[in-house]
């Protein structure tokens, strides 16, 4: 098949890279699987610039946590301590500790680097 790679500037463009890629997947020329890996690049380049990724808050993890396991606050009481200490982390008002984070990460099979908030930059003194 000869084709040329689609520089992907806006969203139609990416639709038509995306039907590229349906296109060549099937082909066993090189010179279609070189174009299918460079199209493939061209398209993951574009998604990172237009959906960049973001590591979740610890809020936003534990709820969507505890909506994907049909949780509620009180399920969390065993592995953060006591229903206010919940509330306070759900509120984004208190980190974890590293026992919580041993029990979240077991609990939940996540990442515990998901779970540890970065150190907050101190403000320096002029």
């Amino acid at each position: 098949m000869k084709t040329t790679l689609i520089v992907i500037q806006n969203d139609a463009d990416h639709a038509e890279a995306k039907t590229l890629i349906e296109k060549l997947i099937g082909s066993h020329d090189p010179a279609d699987q070189a174009r299918l890996t460079a199209q493939a690049r061209l398209i993951e380049a574009y998604e990172w610039a237009r959906w960049p990724r973001r590591i979740p808050t610890l809020p936003d993890l534990l709820s969507y946590l505890m909506d994907q396991h049909g949780l509620s606050r009180a399920d969390l009481v065993p592995l953060l301590g006591t229903a206010s200490r919940v509330s306070e982390v759900l509120n984004g008002k208190r980190g974890l500790s590293m026992t919580m984070v041993r029990k979240l990460h077991h609990r939940f099979h996540v990442s515990a680097d998901l779970l540890v908030s970065p150190p907050k930059r101190r403000k320096m003194a002029a």
